[in-house]
């Protein structure tokens, strides 16, 4: 069991804890490229409990800083963008994205002190169509090399979702397979459906066994099945340091994405998606169906997100909520046309964690079987920052990154009877990655 010091030592991301610290030795996804604009309006968001602020500059620069104005505090997301810096409407003071401050217009050129002021900035960068941004004090690591970073930008989709919860049971909802087969598919009939189609074996046999191991970059599962014949039904995830997952909803042989949830703050995370177009996964396939073509209910495709706002946490939002009771049909519910009564696997998902609260009481749990990658990756976590705490060991993924190139996940039928990770490796090496495909020609 879950210790409520562990709970509180798992979740809580703040400035100067433990967990916090280690997230900020790695690059966070924060914004899409395609909210900030050439001295447009800076954009409020939250980083690990920090609230900030991000412009584009006259030159295309992304600045990302402490919303606060180093002068007196007023807030930078008032200022104006314009001329390659944010202009404080207080007194004029004006910061470039570095947080130099390059004018000082309120005071007298003799007595100007501009050169000994900064706003306190972060790096970074844009890759993907992503503002990934680095607030750690040491050197900043190379961008984590997951495979879907090999691809090209115009071949990489961007999603992001914020999930009204903490980052820790977001990760674990993703990370719990045995799931499925109830909560996405508690209602599918097996006996209508094709061997080809996904949901077949998730339904056929609701209740898989697990291997479960550390990684470098993290923790791994494999829930199998048997698809007979002396076949097994595959299904490799991995949690990756210090809050991405791949979850198996592809197919394998293709499935090149990784999904940050990333934390704003203790009680609110976002979902960051980067997936390859030309993966066979559950963004591209056909909404799962039954063999005469009836589409499988609850499994719609797409999330109906409200318009953004300037607020604090306003951005990507479900339209289907706490609010709403996640869009919940009791009616269909009722008579089992979607197990849930929710339409839409994400959305099952978002209600599923979000319903808990924003920090759920680890100490009111009672694990199984089931939860084995769970209480692993608390464990890896809890090891990881505590060693970088008492010894200054550096957490999985910051001077090596390119040991997160090994790690994919997906599902598989295979005779190979090798061991779990034997089948795994021989998986992964025949794998289609994006650097083996040409590049598409400009259209």
């Amino acid at each position: 069991m879950t210790t409520a010091a562990e709970g509180a030592e798992l979740t809580q991301t703040g400035p100067g804890t433990p967990m916090g610290c280690l997230m900020r030795l790695y690059w966070m996804p924060a914004l899409k490229s395609s909210e900030l604009e050439r001295d447009g309006p800076p954009v409020r968001f939250m980083l690990l409990g920090e609230k900030l602020i991000a412009f584009r500059d006259t030159g295309g620069k992304v600045g990302v800083m402490d919303h606060r104005c180093p002068h007196r505090g007023a807030s930078l997301f008032l200022g104006r963008n314009e001329e390659g810096g944010i202009r404080c409407l207080y007194h004029g003071w004006k910061f470039d994205t570095s947080g130099r401050c390059i004018d000082m217009p309120s005071v007298p050129a003799h007595q100007d002190f501009k050169h000994k002021v900064c706003a306190r900035a972060y790096q970074a960068v844009e890759r993907a169509g992503v503002v990934w941004v680095y607030m750690g004090a040491r050197e900043a690591p190379p961008l984590p090399a997951f495979q879907i970073l090999d691809a090209p930008d115009d071949e990489i989709n961007v999603g992001m979702i914020q999930r009204d919860c903490n980052y820790l049971q977001a990760i674990e909802g993703e990370i719990d397979t045995a799931h499925f087969g109830y909560l996405h598919g508690g209602h599918a009939d097996a006996s209508r459906l094709d061997e080809s189609e996904p949901f077949y074996f998730t339904v056929t046999n609701r209740a898989p066994e697990f291997h479960v191991a550390d990684a470098p970059w993290g923790t791994q599962y494999a829930g199998f099945r048997s698809a007979g014949q002396g076949r097994t039904y595959w299904r490799f995830a991995n949690f990756l340091l210090p809050f991405w997952t791949q979850a198996p909803n592809g197919e394998f042989d293709s499935h090149a994405h990784a999904r940050g949830w990333v934390p704003i703050d203790d009680n609110n995370c976002m979902y960051v998606f980067l997936w390859w177009k030309r993966a066979n996964s559950a963004m591209s396939l056909p909404q799962p169906a039954y063999k005469d073509g009836t589409p499988i209910g609850g499994t719609s495709r797409g999330n109906r997100l409200l318009p953004n706002t300037t607020g604090w946490m306003g951005r990507w939002r479900m339209a289907d909520n706490a609010a709403n009771d996640w869009g919940l049909d009791r009616e269909a519910q009722r008579t089992n046309r979607i197990y849930s009564g929710i339409d839409g696997i994400h959305l099952q998902d978002q209600a599923i964690t979000e319903s808990m609260g924003s920090i759920v009481d680890h100490t009111f749990e009672h694990l199984g079987p089931s939860d084995q990658m769970i209480t692993r990756t608390r464990r890896r976590l809890l090891r990881a920052s505590r060693a970088l705490r008492e010894d200054g060991t550096l957490p999985p993924g910051i001077e090596d990154a390119s040991l997160y190139h090994g790690a994919r996940s997906g599902y598989f039928v295979s005779d190979d009877q090798r061991a779990w990770q034997e089948v795994y490796k021989h998986r992964l090496d025949a794998a289609l990655h994006p650097s083996a495909v040409p590049a598409r020609a400009a259209e």
